[in-house]
């Protein structure tokens, strides 16, 4: 990349809405186990868009109440600290999307995608014994890995849509289109923007390489390799929209390193209805 490529770059990620400090605190708090629910309850009810969306979460048919839940304080408990994290973080991914766009992109799919590729690196990496407390930065990248979209949908939607027509035909993976019609791919994108959030690094570099993962790369974090499966999956689920319909299987590298394929990797992962039914949930703008 150009010097002057580079600047039009991070000309372009400054623009984006810094991370909400409520949401940061929010993941701060739910990841302590000994996490006061009366703290967290200060914290989120401070952020009306949070509150709305815990709300309408608690509230929605999936969960079937028989009576509506209207205190912030009884949602956070009934929900748990990990709905929570994962609510908070998705209200993030919403808050950055465009209502309407000209690039002819499906918002509301994407946000899906997201959604339901970070549900199935969790799962994945629950399968493969992650320790525990390492789950959720499973879950974090799944969510994340396609971010750098949103910055082409926000300020260069005509390359953007040019893009996305290319890909229609599942010839060619979207992210190689992207770097010879913009010079630069959503995953680099992606990348940029989590330096501007001042995310942990291991989870820039897992944005970064989450389609160049075909050999094995000390210096790349684990989670790459999950989101590819995930990415891969979601495909397969005919759930969702990212804009790339280029399938790719699991490279033979990969295979070993797990011990199976990815049809053998979703035959093994339990209750997957339930997930997908759940993150559709999640997913409702």
């Amino acid at each position: 990349m150009t010097e002057d490529k580079k600047k039009e770059i991070i000309k372009l990620v400054e623009k984006m809405p810094a991370f909400p400090k409520s949401v940061q605190r929010v993941l701060e708090m739910t990841s302590d186990i000994n996490c006061s629910p009366r703290e967290l309850v200060a914290v989120i009810e401070h952020d009306p868009v949070l509150v709305m969306k815990i709300l309408k979460t608690v509230n929605s048919a999936y969960f079937g109440l028989a009576s509506k839940i209207t205190s912030i304080n009884h949602a956070v408990v009934y929900l748990g600290l990990n709905a929570v994290k994962n609510i908070a973080l998705t209200t993030v991914t919403i808050g950055m999307l465009p209502r309407s766009n000209s690039a002819g992109f499906d918002t509301n799919g994407f946000l899906l995608h997201c959604i339901l590729a970070a549900t199935i690196s969790k799962l994945v990496a629950k399968k493969q014994r992650v320790p525990h407390e390492e789950i959720f930065d499973y879950f974090l990248t799944g969510l994340l890995h396609d971010i750098g979209k949103v910055v082409f949908l926000r300020f260069m939607p005509e390359k953007f849509k040019k893009a996305l027509e290319l890909a229609k035909d599942g010839k060619q993976p979207l992210h190689k289109i992207e770097r010879k019609i913009i010079g630069i791919d959503h995953a680099q994108m992606g990348y940029f923007i989590s330096a501007r959030w001042n995310l942990p690094k291991t989870l820039g570099e897992a944005i970064r390489h989450h389609h160049d993962i075909i050999k094995t790369d000390s210096k790349k974090p684990l989670h790459t390799d999950y989101v590819y499966i995930a990415n891969q999956l979601c495909k397969k689920l005919q759930a969702g929209y990212s804009g790339n319909f280029f399938f790719q299987d699991m490279p033979n590298e990969m295979k070993e390193r797990f011990g199976m394929g990815l049809d053998e990797i979703w035959a093994g992962l339990e209750d997957l209805d339930n997930e997908i039914e759940k993150s559709k949930n999640f997913s409702i703008m």
